[in-house]
């Protein structure tokens, strides 16, 4: 069963149809004036106009994001999803892990036991509703 009906609105108080966008009217209206309204803000911050400085290099260039490299540390064979984060918190204590690596790591093995979970949940009631047992 579909979640929406095709045709139906799920805002019915929401915007009419055919209302203007005056986003898009003052788009038009300052459009032939953005050449003259950058060359402005760009004298201005020649000048040394810190908002000016602040909304060009704001506009130009976004912020950075953190980027992380791989990182490889042993892991037990046939670990358990315990002794992963065991491992992850000893890397962390022994200077070979950045916390906030770690704390990804730790995040990552939490959201893998819930699948985990949700798996043998799935499977037990499976089994007592004696349907298929290898879901």
């Amino acid at each position: 069963m579909a979640r929406f009906e095709r045709g139906r609105s799920g805002n019915p108080g929401g915007r009419p149809k055919g209302l203007p966008d005056r986003r898009r009217e003052l788009r038009d209206l300052i459009r032939e004036h953005v050449p003259a309204l950058i060359e402005q803000a760009l004298a201005l911050a020649r000048a040394g106009d810190s908002a000016a400085i602040r909304l060009l290099l704001d506009r130009a260039l976004p912020p950075l994001k953190p980027t992380v490299e791989p990182v490889q540390f042993p892991v037990p064979e046939a670990a358990t999803l315990a002794d992963m984060g065991r491992s992850v918190l000893g890397a962390i204590a022994a200077g070979e892990l950045p916390p906030d690596v770690g704390r990804h790591l730790i995040d990552a093995l939490s959201a893998q036991g819930r699948l985990v979970e949700i798996t043998e949940l799935e499977r037990r009631v499976a089994a007592l509703e004696g349907g298929p047992h290898d879901i």
